[in-house]
């Protein structure tokens, strides 16, 4: 067996932008010249993989959990949602959306899913969601 040097839970990792506001964000794992970063996603479909346990100032390490369908997770909300809603990225274009998570809009587009609600959510609650790697969806 050839897994060593691996390691499982939350990970210590140098932040690319500042993310001391975003504890409990989506993040996404970059790099800059071959140096692993992590950054908010920036598009629907970003491979956000990982949730900010805390953040820290551009440049220093940060702590970040992996998602997996092992472990719930709380993610901030924007709209609502009901249990059993799939969970998707919201549109990081709008300002104060960064990283946090939204119900599959019926808008054409594709999106990155993250999960599935476990409860009923409001808009800017740290709603609970099920990881779930179900990839892109495309809405037409």
């Amino acid at each position: 067996m050839s897994q060593t040097n691996v390691q499982t839970g939350s990970v210590s990792m140098p932040c690319g932008a500042d993310l001391t506001a975003h504890a409990d964000h989506l993040a996404v794992l970059s790099h800059s010249g071959g140096v692993p970063k992590m950054i908010l996603p920036a598009s629907l479909t970003a491979p956000a993989l990982y949730v900010v346990l805390a953040g820290a100032p551009s440049g220093e390490n940060g702590d970040f959990h992996p998602l997996t369908p092992d472990r719930n997770v709380r993610l901030p909300l924007v709209g609502t949602c009901n249990p059993g809603d799939t969970l998707v990225i919201a549109n990081p274009s709008v300002t104060g959306q960064p990283g946090k998570v939204c119900a599959l809009p019926a808008t054409a587009g594709t999106y990155r899913a993250i999960g599935i609600a476990e409860a009923k959510g409001i808009s800017g609650q740290l709603i609970l969601v099920r990881p779930a790697n179900l990839g892109l969806i495309t809405v037409a």
